[in-house]
């Protein structure tokens, strides 16, 4: 029987979107493609998940792959990519009924510090029983042992635990640590199928 509920945090409560963001930050157009790639695509994305590098070294990283007149709107997309960072439709909603049925809830997500900044504008992090990120652990998913330090650290018991994720990897990922596992297609109405009435 199900009686938590752990959900990422990227495409399921916020948007995560980097072309939006790139627009709604003014990004000249014929930079955005390169951007897109060498940035939210490169190396240096994936250690600030990893919790191993500062943004000015995502900074400064990127900027060797990239012409000089992008690097004005780099830096800026550097420090201010989560502008698009606002709860996906029915997120909030979702995550109440949760609540108000009795599951635990908890968030578990790939992402790097700056997470307690945009994350807590639109949540609050109280709300939840838990929260595990990859930069705290140095940890990504889908690496089993992240799933495992959640379940450890708040002594959850896996199949108890139904994962929720926009990504399939995160999804199997999740199963290999004997969670019951989701991928979530935009849809909370799917999600509650798997949750008793």
């Amino acid at each position: 029987m199900i009686k938590n509920v752990i959900l990422d945090m990227g495409n399921v409560l916020l948007d995560y979107n980097p072309q939006a963001a790139m627009q709604m930050l003014g990004v000249e157009q014929d930079a955005q493609p390169i951007i897109l790639q060498e940035l939210f695509g490169g190396p240096e994305w994936v250690k600030r998940d990893l919790g191993l590098i500062s943004v000015d070294e995502l900074y400064e990283g990127t900027r060797q792959r990239m012409p000089g007149k992008f690097h004005t709107d780099l830096k800026k997309c550097c420090e201010e990519w989560d502008i698009c960072m606002i709860p996906l439709k029915g997120a909030k909603e979702f995550c109440n009924l949760i609540k108000e049925k009795g599951y635990g809830i908890y968030v578990l997500s790939n992402a790097a510090e700056s997470f307690y900044e945009y994350f807590t504008r639109q949540f609050d992090l109280d709300f939840f029983d838990g929260t595990v990120i990859s930069a705290d652990v140095h940890i990504t998913k889908p690496d089993v042992r992240i799933y495992e330090h959640l379940l450890e650290k708040y002594n959850l018991n896996a199949e108890e635990c139904l994962f929720v994720d926009d990504r399939a990897d995160n999804v199997e990922g999740a199963v290999k640590a004997g969670m019951k596992a989701v991928q979530f297609m935009n849809d909370f109405d799917e999600i509650k199928k798997h949750l008793k009435s």
